[in-house]
């Protein structure tokens, strides 16, 4: 008599639970500061199941960060097509989810630099983004705030930079921000929320300054 197979649940069930727990101590310690043993301890089961799964740190901390960098890129995607915002009303929202992202996980920043560096053809490729803003209903109305005079900057290239700059400039620099200047974590956080509100505005006017 043959029995039929049942779906291996649990494979799904482990290799999830392993992601969870690498979200977790790479959050608390950083990539450089975790241990693959610490990932394994996090998520209740031995090294030699977790190798099994991932076959490293580096491996495992790569598919974390996709994972994360494509739910936000298609929740951007969401934003600049949406009809019934204004160009404004898209950058408040753009920073927001922006900083928001970056707040909640922390080693991103880190894992977009080392890709920049050394993978930009494989990072385009994984993240299309270039292609998302230009066919965007936010390129329009870009483009159409520069025929009515006013959008001084013709490029939108200008706009990214300030933008991407504005935001993960301080996360990129935040250990030595908070070295510098001696406050807690928590002060550079409220300063980041804070942020969400002041960079739609210091875009508003680079992108006017004449």
């Amino acid at each position: 008599m043959t029995v039929s197979k049942e779906p291996k649940r649990t494979d799904i069930s482990t290799e999830e639970k392993i992601k969870e727990a690498a979200r977790v101590v790479f959050f608390k310690k950083g990539f450089a500061a975790t241990r693959t043993r610490d990932i394994a301890e996090e998520a209740g089961i031995n090294l030699a199941l977790l190798n099994y799964y991932f076959r490293s740190k580096a491996k495992l901390f790569e598919i974390i960060m996709i994972e994360t960098l494509t739910r936000f890129v298609n929740s951007i995607q969401t934003v600049v097509n949406e009809e019934n915002t204004t160009l404004e009303e898209k950058l408040v929202k753009i920073a927001s989810r922006y900083i928001d992202l970056l707040l909640e996980e922390s080693e991103i920043p880190t894992f977009l630099v080392t890709e920049i560096r050394s993978n930009p053809a494989g990072l385009k490729a994984k993240f299309p983004m270039g292609q998302t803003i230009i066919n965007s209903v936010f390129f329009k109305q870009y483009q159409e705030a520069h025929k009515q005079g006013k959008i001084v900057e013709r490029h939108p290239i200008h706009f990214m930079m300030n933008l991407i700059g504005l935001i993960v400039f301080p996360f990129i620099a935040k250990p030595m921000l908070l070295e510098v200047s001696g406050v807690p974590t928590s002060e550079f956080n409220k300063a980041m929320e804070e942020r969400k509100k002041l960079i739609p505005i210091w875009l508003k006017v680079m992108m006017e300054a004449k």
